[in-house]
């Protein structure tokens, strides 16, 4: 990988200064406070203007709306890291938070603007961030990467399809399960190199002994087989030969997860958090193949994916990138433990409340709370992170 390149001079607003800040601060903030809404509609107690249902509103906020925020604030700091080239600052960089921004809005009052203009709103973002890269890429001559392009022009196929099916169905299905497998082979291809990365640094300096494998013909043969589950999936998720394809790579992926000695690594937070989070990708896709056979039902796996992979290994990354690219040292404090920790309950709470219906409506509450108060708490603890300038200058 190439060094972090030098920033360009620059005099504006710190925000505005690395990608990360605006988008990783916002994008915690909108994911719990939307989820402090959905529960009141959930429950009936609560409508907004818009042409989605509240089921859908709430997975599309999610998939398309908090988790690209989040992706984008990622890319837009590795990306540099990745060609060389300068990252975006300042002006250029408001325009994409902005262009997010009126997303979640035009989405939320679409039953009063139509929901064309609702989705030609909201899918601009992911075109955008989709050209920002590619032409790094391009231009970085980083060839390697443009499967990254791959995974965001599915998110972005998935988008428009959400909001067709939406309004000529009634409820979003392809485009749900397109979001899903999109973020999904994200984590598992970026999840698949940092991981072992950060837990091999941190061993060799801290633990020697025994250290994760690294990227190899396993992880390559593990990315397929995931894959082609992950598109059975999508076109059917119901049925034996789905069922034995996603149960296939969550034994796959189990035996990946322990390959990277992660039960070396509990004294760095940091870095188990990681490994917690990834676990529910074996999980997610153990639960949705038990699911696909009519075992269990399929909102256990769906949200082992979508809160426990997704949340915490989005937590996870936001938190350490954050403190490692702002001079800051790379320690998760007692406030950072709390954060994981509730959000680890969570997710528990909601896949059990997926098993239990009986006990879903506690369930549920402590679910949307827990997940509420670990990322407007993230906000507010990184705040300062976010808004002043590199610790180290």
């Amino acid at each position: 990988m190439a060094p972090i390149p030098r920033l360009r001079d620059y005099t504006g607003p710190a925000l505005l200064s690395y990608g990360f800040r605006p988008f990783f601060l916002f994008g915690s903030l909108y994911a719990g406070l939307a989820i402090l809404a959905w529960l009141p509609m959930f429950y009936g107690e609560l409508e907004l203007p818009t042409s989605f249902a509240p089921r859908d509103w709430h997975i599309h906020e999610l998939l398309y709306g908090f988790l690209p925020a989040v992706i984008t604030g990622f890319l837009l700091t590795a990306v540099p890291n990745w060609t060389g080239r300068m990252p975006l600052q300042g002006r250029p960089l408001l325009v994409l938070v902005l262009v997010w921004a009126a997303g979640r809005v035009a989405v939320a009052f679409s039953a009063w603007i139509g929901w064309q203009a609702a989705a030609v709103v909201d899918s601009a973002f992911l075109v955008l961030v989709a050209a920002a890269m590619g032409r790094e890429i391009v231009k970085g001559r980083n060839w390697r990467n443009l499967k990254v392009l791959v995974a965001i022009g599915v998110l972005v196929l998935g988008n428009g399809a959400f909001h067709v099916e939406a309004h000529i169905l009634g409820a979003a299905e392809y485009g749900v399960r397109l979001g899903i497998a999109a973020t999904m082979m994200l984590i598992m291809l970026v999840g698949g190199r940092i991981i072992p990365s950060f837990t091999r640094n941190w061993l060799a300096r801290e633990n020697p002994g025994r250290l994760p494998a690294p990227f190899g013909r396993f992880d390559t043969t593990l990315m397929i087989a995931s894959g082609v589950a992950l598109l059975a999936w999508i076109a059917a998720p119901e049925g034996w030969l789905t069922g034995a394809a996603l149960l296939g790579a969550g034994v796959l992926q189990t035996a990946r997860v322990a390959r990277w000695a992660g039960d070396r690594t509990w004294r760095d937070r940091l870095v188990l958090i990681l490994h917690v989070a990834y676990v529910f990708v074996p999980l997610g896709f153990i639960l949705t193949g038990l699911a696909a056979l009519k075992f269990l039902p399929a909102a256990a796996g769906i949200h082992a994916w979508t809160g426990g992979a997704m949340g915490l290994m989005t937590l996870a990354v936001m938190s350490r990138a954050s403190l490692g690219h702002t001079g800051r040292a790379l320690v998760a404090s007692a406030s950072t433990q709390g954060l994981y920790l509730l959000l680890f309950v969570g997710v528990l709470a909601r896949v059990c409340a997926a098993l239990h219906p009986g006990s879903s409506d506690v369930l549920l509450h402590v679910a949307g709370l827990s997940w509420s108060a670990a990322f407007v708490g993230f906000a507010l603890a990184y705040w300062s992170v976010f808004t002043r300038p590199r610790a180290s200058s």
